[in-house]
């Protein structure tokens, strides 16, 4: 239980951070922002535990989960323009 609290959390922040990073004006708001990175640190841990980075169970990197985060808000704003 806490190892998804703790991604949670981590998202919350990642998706911040993948926003400031990413170029360009997504036009969206904080909510999205941080669902988009709370669902970018739960892909970078299942990628990983895939991957075998990290435990099952083990709260993600937060490298990780920025990487997680840009990657979706890639995705969105791609999905977003068609």
């Amino acid at each position: 239980m806490m190892s998804v609290l703790g991604t949670l959390f981590i998202g919350l922040i990642a998706g911040f951070i993948a926003r400031a990073i990413k170029p360009g004006d997504d036009g969206m708001g904080w909510i999205m922002t941080a669902v988009l990175g709370v669902a970018g640190s739960f892909l970078a841990g299942y990628g990983g535990s895939a991957l075998g980075l990290y435990a099952p169970g083990q709260p993600v990197g937060f490298i990780a989960s920025v990487v997680g985060a840009v990657i979706l808000l890639m995705i969105y704003g791609l999905v977003k323009k068609k």
